[in-house]
């Protein structure tokens, strides 16, 4: 058994409270990683092509700031 599976098994035992804790765990350890990611790619100059390319559709009027 991989250890996907043996987490989903742990998951499915868990009561009400411990689930909606581990969900609040779980929704912060991926915001910390999708952060982490983002992070190393701007400073790996991986969005710079996005960046550009936004910067000169606000530029020519076909977007707006909110």
């Amino acid at each position: 058994m991989g250890k996907v599976e043996l987490i989903e098994q742990e998951v499915g035992k868990l009561s009400s409270s411990e689930l909606a804790a581990f969900r609040g765990w779980f929704a912060k350890f991926d915001a910390e990683a999708w952060d982490s990611q983002i992070r190393e790619d701007a400073q790996a100059g991986k969005l710079d092509a996005l960046a550009d390319e936004a910067l000169k559709g606000f530029r020519a009027g076909r977007c707006s700031e909110l």
